[in-house]
């Protein structure tokens, strides 16, 4: 039971949203005087950066993902809720949801990103994204589902679209994806389906500027293109996706890639519920705040991580979307939060970078530290020791762990199931005139 704002013996803080951000200043606010009440749709945080490994069968879906209630156990000022925002009614300071409405005293919106397909509804029907753990489960489903369709075919014609891979968006999550499926096509693709030829399966990586990883040092998007091509991925520059019809995608040079998968990492775009100022939602949907964390024209109503803004002189474009932002703005959040009900100043939120990292397979990676460069099997070992102690749960861990080195010993990642088959929607049939099915 949570009491309304007139019988509270502490201010309400209400985090919507249980990304980095928002479990971050939850978990800043504990023994702090206030009652903290954090709403999402999903009961459990996920741990965003190993994704592609639950969608290409490395990982479970539980080694990335723990349990909120659990996560909070300990924190007695907590109080959680599944349920869906609609509304957001600034005015009386009440969060709608779809079990109740909640008034605050503070609210923090940090509810991430979700998939931008940039208006084209055709590619948005067909093609796979992969921003949470449905969507990972659906991408893992679906490979191996063509797969198996590919060993029903004879002819190498009727199985080249079930053979080839199309991943969108150069960055960090569509280079890591690309590599691990490569990686399967070279390792296990003959084990499993002794019908079906290694050559045979093509994955390719769509990027719309000149280079992969953009965010990172030329050093890094250069090793890094080398060790995809070394493992076969056919890497497209300067070229966008026009359409996808489900069976052949388009791309902006002409070119057109027979093929029923589709992967979509080239863009994202924030998610919120309604109430906000239009007039302070900025490019990408993303809502403007000041140096502060605090949205524009707003007091008391923070927003941190994918879903915000900060636009500066110094970041034109705002801060980049990962997890260190996030986390960062979370635990700033929550400290201004405490000094403003003390009355006392907080100085402008500035973000700093501890460095950028990508993984490219067995034994691949780029990281950079400054301007410190890394690749090969140290920045490998670097990147799996920096997400394995962001990982939240001792379990989790020692699960990624024994998971991590098998793969590594056997090159065999094994939780190649499909659980729940996807049930993509089918294309279109060109319609045949009648003139022509009497011939």
């Amino acid at each position: 039971m949570l009491l309304n704002r007139s019988e509270r013996n502490f201010p309400r803080v209400i985090v919507i949203g249980a990304g980095f951000g928002g479990v971050e200043v939850a978990r800043q606010l504990k023994n702090k005087e206030v009652e903290v009440l954090l709403i999402d749709r999903n009961n459990y945080h996920t741990f965003q950066p190993l994704m592609y490994q639950v969608a290409t069968g490395t990982l479970a879906s539980d080694s990335i993902s723990f349990p909120i209630r659990k996560m909070f156990k300990n924190q007695k000022n907590f109080r959680f809720r599944l349920a869906d925002v609609l509304h957001i009614d600034t005015a009386n300071k009440i969060v709608q949801t779809s079990v109740a409405d909640y008034d605050y005293d503070y609210l923090v919106v940090a509810t991430g990103a979700t998939s931008n397909f940039f208006g084209n509804k055709e590619v948005e029907k067909y093609a796979l994204p992969m921003k949470n753990i449905v969507e990972a489960l659906n991408i893992r489903s679906y490979l191996l589902q063509n797969l198996e369709e590919a060993v029903l075919r004879k002819n190498a014609s009727d199985r080249e679209r079930y053979l080839n891979f199309v991943v969108v968006g150069g960055g960090p999550t569509g280079v890591e994806l690309s590599g691990a499926i490569a990686e399967y096509q070279q390792h296990m693709l003959k084990i499993d389906y002794p019908e079906l030829s290694t050559y045979e399966m093509k994955v390719h990586l769509v990027e719309g500027t000149g280079k992969i990883l953009g965010a990172l040092s030329e050093k890094s998007s250069r090793d890094a293109e080398h060790y995809l091509k070394e493992l076969g991925v056919n890497i497209v520059l300067n070229t966008t996706v026009n359409g996808y019809d489900g069976n052949t995608v388009t791309l902006s040079s002409g070119e057109q890639i027979p093929t029923k998968t589709v992967i979509w990492g080239a863009g994202v775009m924030g998610q919120m519920p309604s109430g906000l100022k239009e007039e302070i939602i900025q490019r990408g949907n993303r809502i403007q705040i000041d140096e502060q964390c605090r949205v524009e024209g707003e007091n008391d109503i923070y927003a941190i991580g994918d879903v915000s803004a900060l636009i500066t002189e110094e970041n034109p474009r705002g801060l980049p979307g990962v997890a260190p932002v996030a986390q960062q703005q979370g635990k700033y959040v929550a400290q201004h939060i405490v000094n403003t009900l003390n009355k006392q100043s907080t100085d402008n939120f500035k973000y700093f970078d501890k460095g950028s990292m990508a993984t490219v397979g067995r034994s691949r990676a780029v990281v950079d530290l400054g301007n410190f460069h890394m690749k090969g099997f140290l920045a490998w070992a670097t990147w799996m020791f920096v997400h394995l102690v962001s990982i939240f749960g001792f379990r989790n861990r020692l699960v990624t762990f024994v998971n991590w080195t098998i793969k590594f010993l056997t090159k065999n990642s094994g939780i190649r199931l499909i659980i729940h088959r996807y049930n993509r929607p089918e294309p279109s049939k060109p319609v045949v005139p009648i003139s022509e099915q009497q011939k």
